[in-house]
This record gives structure tokens, sequence and C-alpha cells, in this order.
């Protein structure tokens, strides 16, 4: 692999730990409304929409930080 597509490499593995900060802080807050809410609505339908939320931004983060995994080996 030439220069340029590492830099390229570089450049996207930087973009996408960006999106794992920001997809990271979104589901710290989700998770943050879903824990003040009372246990009885934390049982209800909406306090699990919000749960499942939360383990949707956990696996895409997940998902995320495995793509990077792949960018680094391409680049050896």
């Amino acid at each position: 692999m030439n220069n340029q597509r590492r830099k390229d490499l570089e450049r996207i593995s930087s973009e996408i730990e960006l999106l794992k900060f920001e997809l990271n802080e979104v589901m710290e807050h989700e998770q943050e409304s879903f824990d003040n809410l009372p246990e009885s609505f934390q049982d209800s339908e909406r306090g699990e929409r919000m749960e499942e939320a939360v383990n949707n931004l956990e696996y895409a983060i997940d998902q995320l930080q495995e793509a990077m995994e792949f960018i680094s080996q391409a680049q050896e």
C-alpha cells in the first residue's frame, strides 16, 4: 500500500474515532435519562425503547471499533 492510501486510511480512522466519541456521548446521555426515570417508567414501553436505544448505540460503537481494527490491519 502506498503512502497516500495509508494517509487516507489514517484520516478515515480518525473520523471514525470522532464518530465513536460522539455516539458514546449520545449513548451516555440516553443511559442517564433512563437511569433517572422512576422504576415504574423504566419498565414501561418508553423505558424499554430507551434501553434498546442504548444497546443499539453500544453495538454501533463496537462495530466502529472493529472497523478501525480492520483498517489498522490493512495498513500493515
